[in-house]
């Protein structure tokens, strides 16, 4: 993940959205996604985010997804009906695989576990990166994965916090203890492009217009370039590797359930990273 020091106007309009709503015309363009994925379906991708056995049991409501995505009015907003529900099966795709806790054998398969982790477990260092001088580290502070996208290390932190209203720096703790913050954490990371990565939101919705060079590195808009833009530096240009295929298994799922196809290009097996 790279830094990035801009607000999105979408953030903007998060604090002001609600000043708006007695506006029919406003109120429907800022409408709900909810109209796309009730909370029955929305249930039904996770069924087990809530069992005993999740350390985030009962954290990842639909109520905080739904109420974070108003703060971004382009996510699942763009295209046709089968583009906006296949953009909301792919985020939710990528958050399950960043906090899955199923297993090969496991009840319902392994793709109907997600968001039963909202931390990393035993993380292996503190993910400061102290010549970051942008984004210092704040001392005894961590920032190793948090939330649906596992957001992590200071550079990430701190403009996630500045965009949407919290300390990143001194409080990164608020990404695993407020389920709102962490779904915005979450589509933040999804809707900002951050040079040279496009965001995952264009990519999805068809706004992705690769150059010359991405060309010739492979990076064709589909699924597998979203994780690329996620962890391709970790994942990506591997033949068969099993943390892509994770991502895939819970995306043509949710794509199942939304009785949409997947659209090309699902692995990053054959590109090169940003």
């Amino acid at each position: 993940m790279e830094s990035s020091s801009f607000i999105p106007i979408s953030l903007i309009l998060c604090f002001t959205v609600l000043s708006f709503r007695s506006d029919g015309v406003e109120a429907r363009r800022l409408s709900s996604i909810s109209n796309l994925i009730s909370e029955n379906l929305f249930n039904s991708f996770f069924l087990h985010k809530d069992d005993n056995a999740c350390p985030a049991r009962n954290f990842y409501t639909y109520d905080s997804f739904i109420q974070a995505a108003r703060c971004f009015p382009k996510f699942g907003k763009r295209g046709d009906s089968a583009t906006r529900k296949r953009e909301i099966a792919a985020f939710l795709a990528q958050i399950s695989h960043e906090t899955t806790g199923g297993w090969a054998t496991a009840p319902d398969g392994p793709y109907a576990w997600g968001l039963c982790y909202k931390e990393e477990i035993k993380p292996p260092s503190n993910y400061c990166d102290a010549n970051n001088t942008e984004w210092p580290c704040f001392p005894g502070k961590s920032y190793h994965g948090r939330g649906p996208i596992q957001i992590s290390w200071n550079y990430n932190y701190g403009p996630a916090g500045r965009a949407l209203g919290f300390d990143g720096l001194r409080n990164p703790e608020i990404v695993a203890n407020n389920s709102l913050i962490a779904f915005k954490t979450a589509l933040w990371f999804w809707m900002t492009p951050r040079t040279p990565k496009p965001s995952c939101h264009n990519v999805m919705v068809g706004k992705y217009i690769p150059t010359a060079a991405e060309l010739a590195a492979n990076q064709t808009a589909g699924y597998g370039l979203v994780t690329n833009i996620i962890n391709g530096g970790l994942e990506c240009g591997i033949p068969n590797d099993a943390r892509v295929n994770d991502r895939i298994g819970f995306f043509q799922r949710y794509a199942g359930l939304f009785n949409v196809d997947t659209g090309p290009n699902l692995d990053c097996a054959n590109q090169k990273t940003f």
